[in-house]
């Protein structure tokens, strides 16, 4: 128990100082994609910059607007960091060891449960702007999970189990990659689309929602919210590099292939938020119920058939 507490614990450590440099890199990044510097004066070529805003965001003033309910306004940011973080158990972690082959069943339920805490942020501010914010999210969220769902459930058939490491060493010979190249692509618009991130980043329409859901917090509020964030985005790219490049744990050292592969994913949200305008919220609705969900379905019912065959 003691053990698996500890691991926990590094694990947590581990991916807040990864969103705080991950930060740091989409900035840089984005502004070369813009012919720009990027942040450049704290310290040498701008490094530190993570932990300047870090330092100048949880030492600003606790704003409280006067219509809010308190304390599950206060409390939801930090729900939303704690969901994400418990994410984190899942990567070579001695709990996820105890559990069997239920780590991916861990990882839906609570994926799941993250929508609550944007739906909590959004209701109790008592704003409109927020509120909207909150329910174009929810909507968002809850329809890509549907083929976030299908989609880890056409890579666990498959491997016939629903354990993360056992989906990994799976992947020895051949990654299923070159087998579910399709579905590796519905899989990252899904993931980018449940991370709400640019450019289906509905939830933050600055034309018509100001800045969405998040609109009535600042400072430690604000910052959390976007630590929760921005760990999901990480997570889902360990996930990417779990489920459908697996084998890269026996490509030289396993650390250092792992951190390259999650490096390229990680970075390649950036490049799709510097390269294109936000998408239209019903054409996004569309793409999921009347493209990729009947493609799902029919990827998935010829995978079974197949695997009923050769069985």
């Amino acid at each position: 128990m003691l053990v698996e507490l500890l691991s926990s614990v590094v694990s947590f450590i581990c991916a807040l100082l990864a969103v705080a440099f991950f930060t740091l890199l989409e900035r840089k990044g984005l502004g070369y994609f813009q012919l720009r510097k990027g942040p450049n004066k704290v310290g040498l070529m701008g490094l530190p910059q993570p932990l300047a805003d870090a330092v100048k965001l949880f030492s600003k003033e606790l704003v409280k607007p006067t219509l809010v309910n308190v304390f599950p306004f206060l409390i939801c940011p930090f729900i939303s960091l704690f969901l994400g973080l418990v994410l984190w158990i899942l990567y070579n972690n001695y709990f996820v060891c105890s559990m069997g082959g239920l780590s991916m069943m861990l990882f839906l339920c609570v994926s799941s449960l993250g929508v609550y805490s944007v739906m909590g942020a959004g209701w109790f501010s008592n704003s409109k702007y927020a509120l909207l914010g909150s329910v174009r999210a929810v909507a968002q969220s809850i329809s890509y999970e549907v083929s976030m769902s299908l989609i880890l459930l056409s890579c666990l058939l498959l491997v016939g189990s629903m354990s993360l490491s056992v989906v990994m060493k799976y992947q020895v010979f051949v990654w299923i990659f070159f087998v579910n190249f399709f579905m590796l692509l519905m899989w990252f618009v899904s993931c980018v689309a449940e991370t709400h991130r640019a450019p289906f980043d509905f939830a933050e329409g600055e034309t018509e929602l100001v800045s969405g859901f998040n609109v009535e917090y600042g400072g430690v509020g604000f910052a959390v919210l976007f630590m929760a964030e921005y760990s999901n985005i990480l997570f889902m790219s360990v996930l990417v590099v779990s489920l459908f490049f697996g084998g890269v744990i026996f490509v030289g050292l396993y650390g250092m292939g792992l951190c390259i592969f999650v490096s390229g994913v990680a970075f390649l949200f950036i490049w799709v938020r510097a390269s294109y305008p936000r998408y239209r919220y019903d054409l996004l609705m569309y793409l999921i119920w009347k493209s990729y969900l009947p493609s799902v379905l029919n990827i998935l019912i010829f995978l079974v058939v197949c695997l009923y065959l050769l069985n």
